[in-house]
């Protein structure tokens, strides 16, 4: 008797929903968490090529905790590709004008490269406040394991 390997597939995925609340957790604890539950690494099922995660809300962005000097250290730079097109912001001014940019960025950068990695990356949604709009959909409130 040989027994085969499981593979997931489109067909054989059951997706859940699952609010995550970030007050007062660290940026990178959080975030590695999070980066697990949308690719599926919580699952007996997982596949390493199938999108296989759940749905994750993060609420209370802007209430998000750096350790040390990050707040005035820790910069976030684009380029508008012409010369001297170099913008920089501190986490400090990122946490006040974009809270929910700044933990996607986290997020997504833990997150596979390519094709699939934008993939699951559609599954993450983060508000700064306490709401969200996906009541509907009846998510679970996650507990973090740290």
């Amino acid at each position: 008797m040989m027994r085969s390997t499981f593979m997931a597939n489109a067909q054989n995925i059951e997706r859940k929903w699952y609010v995550v609340d970030a007050e007062g957790k660290t940026l990178g604890r959080l975030s590695t968490e999070v980066a697990s539950i949308l690719r599926g690494k919580h699952k007996p099922t997982f596949t390493p090529h199938v999108d296989c995660g759940d749905y994750v809300i993060v609420i209370n962005a802007e209430k998000i905790e750096l350790t040390g000097n990050k707040w005035s250290q820790k910069f976030y730079a684009h380029h508008s590709g012409y010369p001297g097109g170099l913008k920089v912001k501190t986490a400090k001014v990122m946490n006040a004008t974009q809270p929910e940019r700044m933990l996607e960025l986290a997020i997504t950068g833990m997150l596979p490269k390519g094709r699939l990695g934008r993939q699951i990356g559609k599954k993450l949604y983060v508000y700064s406040g306490n709401e969200h709009p996906h009541a509907a959909q009846q998510p679970e409130a996650y507990e973090l394991q740290g």
